[in-house]
């Protein structure tokens, strides 16, 4: 665990326990791990953030690719041909009623 060695793993938690006493390690190993939570936590929304930013950004370049304005054509196109079969299947049944 970081590069620590099994005997200065027991030097560092002999003085800890010479500085603070038996009875405050518990309560400093509580706030070390409250606030390396907090930290994780505060990286992680960070990240959230970038990733959900650098969709954004992605979705914006490809729209850009396309050029605007052609997606909108694009699609009025095909409603324009969905609407062209409609009538094609539909103009005779309507001429016979």
């Amino acid at each position: 665990m970081f590069g620590i060695g099994g005997g200065e793993m027991f030097v560092i938690i002999l003085v800890a326990l010479m500085l603070f006493g038996s009875d405050k390690i518990p309560e400093i190993a509580r706030t070390l791990g409250k606030g390396m939570r907090q930290l994780k936590d505060a990286t992680n929304d960070i990240k959230y953030e970038i990733h959900k930013s650098a969709e954004v950004e992605d979705i914006k370049k490809t729209f850009t690719d396309l050029g605007e304005s052609s997606v909108p054509n694009q699609i009025q196109g095909e409603i324009d041909k969905v609407k062209g079969d409609i009538e094609d299947i539909t103009g005779p049944i309507k001429r016979m009623h």
